[in-house]
């Protein structure tokens, strides 16, 4: 296992202004420098998400490695508020509705996610001082 999966590695679709958008607001409350990310459309992330038995084509959805696990949809939104914490741990008690109703209403996000949020035409590039936040 690539030892990039202890710490939290959240994959997200490149071209989505809602994804994109929520990495920088991720980027801005990660205090203690936790996270790192790639984009869904990248080789890293075909190449460690091989390792979960997992392909990078489903684009609907991000996706959390973490400590050898892979969480996504629903679930990795609430592990990425609880590694977070703060004020977004309030977020926690949506543990309670059942996975596949969570799963769900994000899935109706994800599905409108274009239409709503619109797209880029080319993934994101992070800053130099953030550069190192990245990979692949």
């Amino acid at each position: 296992m690539n030892e990039i999966s202890h710490q939290p590695l959240l994959f997200f679709d490149g071209v989505c202004n809602l994804c994109n958008s929520s990495v920088q607001y991720i980027l801005k409350k990660d205090i203690q420098n936790q996270f790192k990310f790639a984009s869904l459309q990248s080789d890293a992330a075909k190449q460690i998400l091989l390792q979960f038995n997992k392909d990078n084509s489903d684009l609907d959805s991000i996706i959390l490695t973490h400590n050898n696990q892979l969480y996504s949809k629903s679930t990795a939104v609430l592990k990425v508020a609880g590694i977070l914490g703060g004020i977004l741990s309030l977020a926690l008690v949506f543990w309670v509705v059942p996975k596949p109703i969570r799963d769900w209403v994000y899935g109706y996000v994800a599905k409108n996610r274009y239409k709503w949020y619109g797209k880029r035409d080319i993934c994101m590039i992070p800053t130099q001082e953030l550069k190192s936040k990245f990979i692949g």
